[in-house]
């Protein structure tokens, strides 16, 4: 995965009270915050990852970027408290733009998270400006949409959004409509945690039903999630071997037989059987005292 620098933002309106979604909307939240932070920490031990609210008495940043769990665990725990009101979606996204222009590794790739499960008061207008925003920004934004909304309008004002804002098809929106499944189990089969190749889905952006891709292995992500994402991360770090593999076999066969070619004398002893040097000076020697002796019979 890439070095990315990720804020996660969670809906904590009023809306994230309600039950339909085990134990409550708010708590499916904090169990998915989990596995992104997963993903996101062992793609790239050097990505970091950070967390903020959009409701209550306003956007709120809980954590700045940070590669320790223990902070975002945290600062759920104290959002918890403050559910109440309704999402401010387009403060928050702007809220959370600006926390990541400020990480201290600026070749991290900037990524925000988003969590939705309220009405969206912000007019689609209002939302497509700040698309535009976002992405001349060079940000990737992810929605996550759940729960059982009355508010058809939601998802369309996500979708304009979405489809400005992704580019280069790495943001993505995500509906889970509301199952006996976690949360969480049903992200690993999108694309925001499965990459490009997971299994499509409502909205068009990547839903959550679908296996995602195991290497052909018959596995179903929601019987075990930690073991999920773990093969994942084990599937990607082969590519990434076989592909280093192949670009130095290919470096290999480029170069020239020149390696093979040996000089002459090379294989030669450095001593002749009369314990003289070997080679041309050797023969002179030879030749000159053949010489000294005819000589010496005349």
């Amino acid at each position: 995965m890439p070095l990315q620098a990720v804020m996660l933002v969670v809906d904590n309106s009023e809306s994230s009270r309600n039950g339909d979604y085990t134990p409550s909307r708010f708590d499916a939240q904090a169990d998915a915050i989990n596995i992104l932070f997963d993903s996101v920490t062992q793609g790239n031990p050097e990505s970091s990852v950070g967390l903020m609210s959009m409701g209550g008495k306003g956007p709120e940043v809980l954590s700045t970027l940070t590669t320790e769990r223990g902070k975002l665990l945290e600062g759920m725990h104290r959002t918890k408290k403050k559910i109440s009101g309704s999402s401010n979606l387009a403060t928050g996204i702007q809220i959370a733009s600006l926390a990541l222009k400020h990480r201290q590794n600026k070749s991290q790739r900037q990524r925000i998270v988003v969590f939705v499960c309220s009405p969206v008061a912000d007019d689609e207008k209002k939302l497509v400006t700040l698309a535009k925003k976002m992405k001349k920004g060079n940000i990737d934004i992810d929605f996550i949409l759940f729960g059982d909304l009355d508010d058809d309008d939601v998802q369309k004002k996500l979708e304009a959004f979405n489809n400005v804002v992704k580019g280069n098809e790495s943001s993505h929106l995500v509906v889970v409509p509301p199952s006996g499944k976690l949360l969480s189990d049903q992200l690993l089969s999108t694309p925001i945690l499965g990459g490009e190749g997971a299994a499509g889905g409502a909205g068009g952006s990547g839903g959550a039903e679908g296996g995602g891709d195991f290497g052909g292995f018959d596995f179903d992500p929601s019987a075990d999630p930690e073991l999920a994402l773990a093969l994942r991360m084990s599937m990607e770090e082969e590519n990434a071997r076989q592909a280093k593999q192949t670009k130095s076999d290919g470096a290999g066969e480029g170069k020239t037989e020149l390696e093979d070619i040996k000089e002459e004398g090379e294989n030669q002893p450095l001593l002749n059987e009369q314990g003289e040097a070997s080679g041309s000076g050797s023969g002179g020697s030879k030749d000159k005292k053949d010489d000294s002796d005819k000589m010496d019979t005349s």
